[in-house]
């Protein structure tokens, strides 16, 4: 994922504003008011680069050394350059620069009137950063006791809890290790979540919008995208119905009627992942054609001599196989790419954008394997969006979507990971499946970029209530997890109530990252995957031998340029004027994902229907019956 935003990265992007396409081919006045205008905006854009660079500086050095010294030093940081934030804003709101006769002043104008979090006055500033970032340091040290050693409390979330999740087969073992998290990383973070919301919506008021949830819609620039959202998730939900309907079948095969039901909730301990937002990790227990071996390229790595350094050379060497940037010698100095004995860091991975000399940098515990050789090509993908950008004003240096910072990353992931490109780089024999062997690939990725579509859409709708004031505090936990029933079909393996507090379990969470930009991001990565390969000569509609699912743009300049252009713009321009510049589209579309995933849909419709699965999923019984009525869309 991109570099971790926090409030005060939010209060400086984009404003809600009706497309105006017409902007576009107006003129660039040369009038006195207009040249004044852009110096004034030249001037404040440097200031603003150069308090961006600050404050990741500030940020990275928590992150790579999580003390309360380095946390309380980046809180003091964002505070002081947030007092000249909201002076920007107030000096633009008390000018006429938004009804400039020069479209690109009046766009500048608009992004930097908006205050975020920097409207808060200074206390209520402090306590919010605070809380942000008392519950991102809770997430980054929490530790749980050991299954079989009780006294051994040391074990965290990566790798201890994770391998087990992945590997253990035990449903008590599984229960234990989830309980253990949600306890820890959680429910003692209730009262700093309730802080951050109470803060939040005081924030969003002083910015005059309803709620943060409103604010934080606004950024995609389109009053209708929320609504998108929705009909986006409805046009999906056949497809992941028959993935879940499947695996429970599976499941409950393997772990019996006691573990799981025939018809009701998959309790999520079982699916190899915290918080059930992927399932392929124990794909072992339901993969379609077992006597068919997943390609499986750790087993050639190791052969290979692979580093955790090739790995990121190798992801180099594909963006400059486009005729992008290669990575600039800071870059290997300064990233932090393994995990360090000496001091604790926050693993989740994330490409930082340091504003000054081509500083970019990727912070992640990376190991040799298959799932970091992906996510090392999705971190790189951010940054060179931050290179291809960087010649934008800082007020432009973004995504005009928020979704497109992640697509962009998964855009190139799509194509690392087929059958043809493996066999290129020399990690399988193969560059082309049989039906068996492309169906159980389909469906390993369908585990991933299918499955994490409900709990995508959970997370913010989820948020979206909360801010709205739609569920009350006593039932944010049963909330919660009424949403996740009701949404994705999964549920907690013990009860919780209102003494339990689960959301903060997950980072984003702490971390006050707007989570619907990832659901986005896996509808606008295929629409992206689809015109590069186009463009690459790498698909053709009804040609089986040149599918979306096998795809490779690697080596193609014409791909590459068109990547470029489009990465260029920055967010100077609305998104879906650079949507239809790169792929001929200005709407989120489902079309483009569905053909690609559409052999193993037909594949599930007809196994489904020969095994006489039973379909869908009702309230899960883990939560207090009085809990909040339903929130369907």
């Amino acid at each position: 994922m991109a570099k971790m935003p926090v409030i005060w990265v939010l209060s400086l992007l984009l404003v809600f504003a009706a497309w105006q396409p017409e902007a576009l081919a107006e003129g660039n006045s040369c009038s006195a008011s207009t040249l004044d205008a852009r110096l004034f905006f030249e001037r404040e854009n440097e200031l603003l680069r150069q308090r961006y660079h600050e404050e990741y500086l500030a940020s990275y050095t928590y992150n790579t050394n999580v003390t309360d010294e380095n946390r309380q030093a980046m809180i003091a940081v964002y505070a002081r350059n947030a007092v000249q934030n909201k002076q920007l804003a107030e000096k633009i709101k008390s000018s006429d620069y938004t009804q400039s006769e020069d479209a690109d002043v009046r766009r500048q104008a608009l992004h930097l009137s908006k205050m975020g979090a920097s409207a808060l006055d200074p206390d209520d500033y402090l306590a919010l950063q605070n809380a942000i970032s008392s519950m991102q340091s809770n997430y980054a040290t929490t530790n749980v006791c050991s299954y079989t050693n009780r006294s051994d409390c040391s074990l965290s979330l990566e790798p201890h809890i994770q391998e087990r999740l992945s590997n253990s087969r035990d449903p008590a073992e599984l229960a234990w290790y989830w309980r253990e998290w949600h306890d820890k990383a959680g429910t003692t973070q209730k009262d700093n979540f309730a802080e951050y919301v109470r803060l939040t919506r005081k924030a969003a008021r002083l910015n005059d919008h309803r709620s943060y949830a409103d604010y934080w819609v606004q950024f995609y620039e389109d009053a209708d995208f929320e609504r998108q959202l929705d009909a986006s998730f409805k046009q999906l939900l056949p497809f992941y119905r028959q993935i879940h309907g499947y695996v429970r079948y599976r499941l409950r095969q393997h772990y019996g009627e006691d573990v799981v039901p025939a018809e009701g909730n998959i309790p999520m301990h079982l699916l190899g992942n915290m918080w059930g937002q992927s399932w392929n990790e124990v794909i072992d227990l339901f993969t379609p054609y077992p006597e068919k071996p997943f390609v499986d390229i750790k087993a050639s790595m190791v052969q290979q001599n692979y580093t955790v350094q090739k790995l990121f050379e190798l992801g180099d060497q594909y963006f400059q196989s486009l005729g992008m940037r290669a990575l600039p010698p800071s870059f290997w100095n300064l990233s932090l790419l393994t995990r360090p004995d000496d001091r604790q860091v926050v693993c989740h991975a994330s490409a930082w954008d340091f504003y000054q000399d081509s500083d970019v940098r990727i912070k992640m515990c990376t190991e040799v394997d298959m799932h970091y050789f992906f996510v090392v090509h999705h971190e790189l993908g951010h940054i060179q969006y931050y290179l291809q950008y960087e010649q934008q004003p800082a007020v432009f240096r973004g995504a005009p979507n928020p979704g497109f910072h992640e697509a962009v990353g998964d855009v190139i992931a799509l194509s690392v990971m087929s059958a043809k490109h493996l066999k290129t780089i020399g990690l399988t024999d193969s560059g082309r499946l049989d039906e068996k062997s492309r169906i159980n690939e389909l469906f390993k990725q369908a585990l991933s970029k299918i499955v994490f579509l409900p709990f995508g859409y959970t997370m913010d709708k989820y948020r979206y209530a909360v801010f709205r004031n739609e569920i009350e505090e006593p039932q944010w936990n049963c909330g919660f997890w009424q949403m996740r029933s009701e949404y994705g079909g999964v549920e907690s393996p013990v009860p919780r109530t209102d003494k339990d507090f689960d959301p903060p379990a997950k980072y984003h969470i702490d971390a006050d990252v707007e989570y619907l930009r990832y659901f986005a991001a896996h509808i606008f990565q295929f629409q992206f995957h689809k015109a590069l390969c186009s463009l690459a000569g790498q698909y053709a509609p009804n040609d089986s031998r040149r599918t979306l699912d096998n795809c490779d743009i690697f080596g193609s300049k014409e791909a590459g340029r068109a990547l470029s252009k489009f990465l260029s713009h920055g967010s100077s321009l609305h998104w879906k004027v650079v949507l239809q510049e790169f792929t001929g589209e200005t709407e989120m579309d489902t079309s483009a994902l569905l053909e690609y995933f559409d052999p193993l849909y037909q594949w599930l419709k007809q196994e489904n229907s020969r095994l006489g699965v039973p379909l869908g999923w009702g309230e899960t019984n883990k939560i207090p019956s009085d809990c909040c009525g339903q929130f369907s869309t």
